[in-house]
């Protein structure tokens, strides 16, 4: 990821000359002939030299370091976004954004219930099923005899053998692949955080398919992809599965859309509805 020089000298400058003294707590003084902040007065607020910021602002410095962008994003009292910004002009990757855990926010699940015409789940990034709507209850079952710390997708697949039963027997190998890659890339992201790691120490602990797939240090994010799934009451059957990312960065909605052709599994999934699944464990 290259520094873009000329952009971040700009963007620096800009956001300088947008602060007053009064907005970072200085007393504003006499014969400020130009608006904002001055260079010294950001660089002092920054921690830096003042001949460190004046190069930045005129294109001729080296590329910051990530603690140099946190403290000009406090100094100038940039928004997350104005701060992703900063750090991409930079050449940085931007800091992961907050994560809401298990907490789903009240327009997610407005949302969920709106998106009744087809099957809808949220997952974290890790895997854990946060929620689902009734169409995802009739295609995969319920939860509701699964303890919380078991609601995830990755661990089921790997030590539950009869949640693969909801899957044709060509898309095990592949499922599982891309099941572990996915967690790859997320492990990465949140920085081998104590979730993380308690999630991937059970797993290599309860299936050794698991630790042979990890050890090949797979990655690839699931974005869109085709579900080939056995129904108890449908027989054999087609998904399109879009993952879209929701405002928090550890949160994922599932929207399962029928392929051109395949409405009839919705309609037969509407009148079957989630109660005939919620003896069975989910997939």
């Amino acid at each position: 990821m290259g520094m873009h020089r000329g952009e971040l000298a700009d963007f620096l400058r800009r956001s300088r000359e947008r602060l007053t003294p009064r907005d970072v707590g200085l007393v504003e003084g006499p014969r400020r002939r130009t608006p904002g902040l001055r260079r010294e007065e950001v660089a002092v607020l920054a921690g830096m030299s003042a001949d460190y910021y004046m190069r930045l602002e005129q294109a001729r410095s080296p590329q910051p370091s990530d603690q140099l962008l946190a403290a000009l994003t406090r100094a100038l009292r940039l928004t997350a976004d104005e701060r992703d910004h900063l750090y991409l002009l930079a050449g940085h990757r931007p800091p992961e954004g907050a994560r809401a855990g298990e907490y789903l926010r009240p327009s997610l699940l407005y949302l969920l219930d709106r998106l009744d015409g087809v099957p809808v789940q949220v997952l974290s990034d890790l895997g854990d099923l946060l929620a689902q709507n009734d169409l995802a209850l009739a295609l995969f079952g319920c939860v509701c005899t699964v303890a919380p710390e078991d609601r995830n997708v990755v661990l089921r697949w790997f030590t539950e053998p009869a949640v693969r039963d909801h899957f044709t027997a060509e898309e095990h190998e592949e499922h599982g692949r891309e099941l572990v890659a996915d967690l790859r890339a997320a492990v990465a992201r949140r920085g081998d955080d104590e979730a993380s790691r308690a999630l991937v120490a059970r797993l290599r602990a309860a299936s050794a398919e698991f630790t042979a797939l990890w050890d090949r240090h797979e990655v690839a994010v699931r974005r869109a992809h085709r579900y080939r799934l056995r129904h108890p009451e449908l027989g054999a059957i087609e998904f399109d599965c879009e993952l879209l990312a929701t405002p928090a960065a550890d949160q994922r909605l599932r929207v399962f859309t029928p392929p051109p052709g395949g409405t009839d599994a919705l309609d037969v999934l509407r009148v079957l509805g989630p109660q005939h699944r919620c003896a069975e464990e989910p997939a």
